[in-house]
Formats: structure tokens, sequence, C-alpha cells
């Protein structure tokens, strides 16, 4: 990965924080890592923890970069984290899709 796109990344990041912010999210850690992998964002709102990947283009649609094995590590990652906090608050997978002018939550990413 290029410098330049380490920096689009990093401001990509930024900006789904100050927008989960804005939508009433409580933003408690930032790109959580475990053996399995990383978790860009990990949130709460409405009592439900939200696992969010941060996914940002300029060039192609950011959700396609989300593939099934990286979905996996995330999912593995999220049991870590779970295991790790003791946590039995009903969860979610989100993708947070940064485009040039848009910012687009999906909720629910796995099934």
């Amino acid at each position: 990965m290029g410098k330049d796109s380490l920096l689009r990344g990093k401001k990509g990041e930024e900006k789904a924080v100050e927008y989960l912010i804005a939508q009433g999210f409580d933003i408690l850690e930032r790109n959580f890592h475990s053996i399995f992998g990383e978790v860009d964002i990990i949130a709460r709102k409405n009592g439900i923890l939200h696992f969010i990947e941060v996914k940002s283009s300029e060039r192609y649609e950011p959700i396609y970069a989300i593939t099934s094995a990286k979905l996996s590590k995330i999912l593995r990652t999220v049991e870590y984290y779970r295991m790790k906090h003791r946590s039995t608050l009903a969860y979610q997978i989100d993708a947070l899709l940064v485009r040039k002018d848009a910012i687009e939550l999906v909720e629910n990413i796995s099934m």
C-alpha cells in the first residue's frame, strides 16, 4: 500500500468518525487489532455494538473492497473483541463507504 493510499485511508476514516458522531454513535475504539485482523471502528448506539469497516474511494465503488476473505477476518476479530471484553451486547457489522462527495452507512453486511 503506497503512501497516498494510506493518507486517503486515514482521511476517509476521519470523515467516517465525524459522520458517526453526528449520527449519535459513541466511538469506543479505532483500529482494533487481533491476531485475526482489524476492525476500523467500534462504536455503540442504542445499546448495540457496531463493528464498522471503512472503505473509501474516488475511482471505484468502495463496497467491492470488502471481500469474503476480509469479512471472515472481521468476523473472527469481532468474536475476539467480544470475548476479550466479555460483551453480551447485541452487535452488527457495518460498512461505512466514503466517496468523494458522499458518506453512506451500510448496516448488517454479514448474515
